[in-house]
């Protein structure tokens, strides 16, 4: 790997979210996969095999998740908070919560490369699908958490990550979801001076990143937790919200 030629404080200084990190990621990630291959996806209602794939991601057997609770009673959230990788562990963290699958949504490429996202040519987010029993958690505190862990007032960026890639938004899959996060934008609307920049759009389909992107934060905790200090994300988030920290 050529990062061992590198001095070990500089290998950590180039660790990003954004464009910039592609020679760290590609050196323990797959061969690039083409537009047009393979990949989950999610658009409207959870189904049995919705769930085997997100249960899969999470470490899960899928046949586990899907006989432990009836796909019918499963829902699926999708949310933008910037860098994917720092959006997992507080839903991880959620008793409810099933799995966290990072992702690209909103865009208009068929199965889009994170070279090709990251570019910024596909239109699309970095996004988190997040499979939840509403039984045991509600869409409204997913909704909760996911305030407490952006920055609300930055468009088309989040922290260090700057461009429409990186953009905050909520996907709702149906009419109950829109109604909830267009509630929770008032409530954050009226709380600051300042305009939201959050979208709200209705929910498109949801493409799963590439393996090497999946709980980053447990397989490179110290590359994550570098590149989160050296981002200032937890700095502006404390700055934002104060002790409302919301899982993060």
């Amino acid at each position: 790997m050529r990062l061992l030629f590198v001095p070990f404080a500089l290998s950590l200084a180039i660790v990003s979210c954004g464009p910039s990190d592609a020679d760290v990621r590609t050196d323990s990630a797959p061969s690039a996969e083409v537009d047009g291959s393979p990949s989950a996806s999610v658009t409207t209602g959870s189904t049995t095999a919705d769930v085997a794939t997100d249960a899969q991601s999470a470490g899960m057997s899928g046949e586990s998740a899907a006989s432990t609770i009836p796909a019918a009673a499963v829902d699926t959230a999708i949310f933008a908070g910037g860098c994917f990788w720092c959006m997992e562990p507080p839903y991880d963290k959620l008793d409810g919560v099933l799995s966290t699958t990072s992702g690209y949504t909103s865009g208009s490429v068929v199965n889009p490369t994170y070279e090709r996202v990251s570019a910024g040519s596909t239109g699309h987010t970095e996004a988190l699908q997040v499979v939840f029993d509403p039984a045991s958690v509600t869409y409204d505190r997913l909704l909760q958490v996911f305030w407490r862990n952006i920055d609300p007032f930055a468009r088309n960026q989040q922290f260090c990550d700057r461009g429409s890639q990186y953009r905050s938004g909520i996907y709702p899959r149906n009419a109950s979801q829109k109604a909830a996060a267009e509630a929770s934008l008032r409530t954050v609307a009226a709380r600051f001076s300042q305009p939201i920049a959050t979208e709200i759009v209705a929910a498109t389909p949801f493409y799963a990143a590439e393996e090497y992107h999946q709980d980053y934060y447990t397989k490179n905790p110290l590359r994550y937790k570098f590149y989160r200090a050296s981002c200032g994300r937890d700095g502006r988030l404390e700055e934002i919200w104060g002790d409302e920290e919301a899982g993060r």
